[in-house]
């Protein structure tokens, strides 16, 4: 019976906060009929998306407010309403999330009032089953159906609230436009690093190396002892200039992958890196491998990791743990470092964002000050 009763008042404070919210609606008319003359009467079109973002706002309140109780989240699909006036105009009034939210406030006006129908059955409830599951050990019949009422109310909000597929491939569109163009600047930045290490790597070196040789030439007939040292220094300065062509080399696709697949470039990171890292493969080293791309993005997460790690956060020893699932590769690099990792201070996190991205993955940091950092990514393939 207890048990009964304290999912009866759980439900009953779900449905007057619900009330309470839909009292707020009704009170929120008035800025509507504002809004609406504002804009009819041109002079107070502004009001129109800032109206908008408002209803976005208890919208998301709302999903909130369900999520708690249902335990599932309510997905939400917008455009974001930025530019000019006219522009933000357009979004507002041809974003299919507005047509989801303005029919759920108008269902709302008249559902969001189901307490009124659940505080009766309270004395009912407390009076029937009490008896009747309090002295007839049987299941309480009553109070249930407050329960069923916050089910329903519930039920409703989520299926008012849901994008539709049209807003959805709306908010598709735009997140892919948003990786494609982050894709593009992380590929821009990746020339230019590959033409400056070029530039002031093996360039200057083949150059060196070039006058080197002419001056032995030079020097050959009347100083041979003084062209053999050159030639030694020009031999210094082409070996030079190979490990500066590896080195780029690696930064475009590292050969150790190609060899050995991601489990052993990974081991081979870890074995390089001055911290102590164990390596957690997940049987990467048998079946089929992951697609190129995706064993590169995820080698370059490591990568970065660890050398952040090794630098700044002070810690002894990280993990990395690698997991192929149905759909994807999972990667999670930790360490037990002093934390406070942030994406704005620095390019790193931010270019394995963009690569991930690029990739329709996944890529979430947990740095907290004090530690631990944790860096988790998932990479969508076909394996």
């Amino acid at each position: 019976m207890w048990k009964t009763v304290r999912k009866a008042a759980w439900a009953t404070v779900h449905l007057v906060v619900a009330a309470a919210m839909a009292f707020g609606m009704y009170l929120f008319i008035t800025v509507l009929l504002i809004t609406a003359i504002g804009t009819l009467a041109v002079v107070g079109a502004w009001m129109l998306p800032e109206t908008v973002l408002l209803i976005r706002r208890i919208a998301g309140a709302k999903r909130g407010l369900t999520a708690a109780w249902t335990g599932r989240e309510v997905p939400e699909a917008y455009q974001r309403i930025t530019g000019p006036l006219r522009e933000r105009l357009r979004t507002a009034v041809r974003d299919p999330g507005t047509l989801t939210d303005v029919r759920w406030m108008l269902a709302y006006y008249v559902y969001g009032a189901l307490v009124f129908l659940a505080l009766p059955l309270w004395p009912v409830g407390l009076l029937a089953d009490g008896v009747w599951c309090g002295l007839l050990r049987r299941p309480a019949v009553v109070l249930p159906l407050i329960v069923r009422l916050a089910d329903l109310e519930a039920h409703w909000s989520t299926v008012l609230l849901e994008p539709s597929p049209k807003a959805r491939l709306a908010a598709r569109v735009e997140e892919l436009t948003e990786t494609r163009a982050d894709a593009i600047a992380a590929h821009g930045a990746e020339l230019r690093r590959i033409e400056r290490d070029l530039h002031d790597g093996a360039q200057a070196r083949l150059v060196a190396l070039s006058m080197r040789i002419g001056l032995a030439k030079r020097a050959y007939d009347h100083d041979p002892e003084a062209a053999r040292k050159l030639l030694d220094d020009a031999q210094d300065q082409a070996e030079e200039a190979l490990t500066e062509l590896r080195h780029v080399v690696r930064g475009i696709h590292p050969p150790i992958l190609t060899d050995r697949g991601l489990a052993g470039a990974v081991r081979a990171l870890a074995a390089s890196s001055g911290l102590a890292v164990t390596v957690a493969d997940g049987g990467l080293d048998e079946g089929v491998r992951a697609p190129a791309a995706v064993e590169a993005a995820a080698y370059f997460v490591v990568a970065e990791s660890l050398t952040n790690a090794a630098k700044y956060s002070g810690a002894p020893r990280a993990e990395v743990q690698l997991a192929r699932f149905r759909r994807g590769l999972r990667v999670r690099v930790s360490d037990e470092g002093r934390g406070g990792a942030d994406e704005g201070r620095g390019s790193g996190l931010l270019g394995m964002r963009r690569r991930v991205a690029a990739l329709d993955g996944t890529f979430d940091v947990t740095s907290p000050v004090g530690g631990p950092t944790v860096i988790e990514v998932e990479l969508p393939c076909v394996w």
